[in-house]
């Protein structure tokens, strides 16, 4: 048996069978969920912790169903609500590794509100985003990530709005870590996944995810061998942002201060993902939305930031002198009214 050290104890290594359950993985044939799934069971080893201190929790949706096929601590929580439940877990417990899985219509949704307030409070828990622009559980209608003047069960006219796009919310929201990537990259999705799982605080991840029933190649523009090279910017902290199949064209900042295509490969836009003002993330999330602009991913911020128990832990121990309150005062304090008096 093969032992490696861990927190200074030599303990077992750990391999992809011991985070897969016993359960039978049910999608769709061809769904994209199938290669997340591999993909994070292939490279939770490498962090050294044992399945037992790792929580996986998800809302409602296809991606619900992953907590069950890791070998790890589950909830399948309620729609949108992973975050607040992962938010409660990771004040209680800091000895645990928490996952959160969520898809575009459970989190951006209903789910919005909660994830909003986990990233600007910089939850130590890591978010999974699986966005295939459609709700897949419930047949086929438009989610919020749906393009403009798509055709579904729910919007038999097309919808009328502008997609929301979840990259710009997270870093609306001052989230410390977002980045971006595709289900069937082999090579961009695991290493996304490791930095998102060294970051200390909350990380945020979205996951173009094909669905092959209801909205079959949503993303084939950036999946396709052929187009991509065309339609993808790879973002690489510190090198200029550029693409193209020979690396010719670009991303400078035009004379009004905005981010434009360029063909040229000088004095191009340099990528500071460690840039603690988010504007620069925030104008590249903002490509990828016009004819002609190609789509960026990978890690478009990733800052440090006091994390959400560390705070609490200084709270408390700003107030440790004035001792712990007294039920019975609370119940009884001047804060209180009677119902019905």
């Amino acid at each position: 048996m093969n032992l490696q050290v861990n927190g200074g104890v030599l303990a077992p290594e750990l391999t992809k069978a011991d985070f897969q359950s016993a359960q039978e993985t049910r999608w769709c044939p061809g769904c994209g969920d199938y290669a997340v799934l591999a993909a994070v069971q292939g490279f939770l080893p490498e962090l050294g912790i044992p399945p037992e201190q790792m929580v996986f929790i998800s809302g409602i949706g296809c991606a619900g169903r992953f907590t069950y096929y890791m070998d790890t601590y589950g909830v399948h929580g309620i729609h949108g609500r992973a975050p607040a439940l992962a938010t409660g877990l990771a004040a209680t417990r800091r000895d645990l590794s928490i996952w959160v899985i969520t898809g575009d219509g459970d989190a951006l949704s209903i789910g919005a509100g909660h994830l909003v307030h986990a990233l600007r409070r910089n939850v130590p828990i890591k978010i999974l985003l699986f966005n295939n622009r459609i709700y897949g559980l419930t047949k086929g209608q438009a989610s919020p990530t749906s393009e403009t003047g798509k055709v579904t069960k729910s919007s038999p006219d097309g919808t009328r709005e502008e997609p929301l796009n979840a990259v710009s919310l997270a870093l609306g929201a001052e989230a410390t870590f977002v980045a971006r990537t595709i289900d069937r990259d082999k090579k961009h999705l695991p290493a996304v996944l490791r930095a998102a799982a060294e970051h200390p605080g909350a990380a945020l991840v979205e996951i173009l995810q094909n669905c092959p029933v209801f909205n079959d190649g949503a993303f084939e523009p950036y999946t396709d061998r052929t187009s991509a090279a065309e339609t993808l910017v790879h973002l690489e902290h510190g090198e200029p942002v550029r693409f193209g199949a020979e690396s010719t064209r670009g991303i400078a900042r035009d004379p009004a201060g905005s981010l434009a295509v360029v063909d040229r490969t000088e004095d191009l836009l340099v990528h500071d993902a460690h840039r603690a003002d988010p504007s620069l993330a925030f104008a590249l999330s903002r490509l990828g939305q016009q004819p002609g602009e190609p789509l960026p991913i990978g890690i478009f911020r990733s800052v440090d930031h006091p994390v959400f128990a560390s705070n609490h832990e200084a709270l408390a121990e700003n107030r440790s002198g004035f001792g712990e309150p007294e039920l019975d005062a609370l119940l009884h304090g001047g804060d209180t009214w009677t119902v019905g008096a």
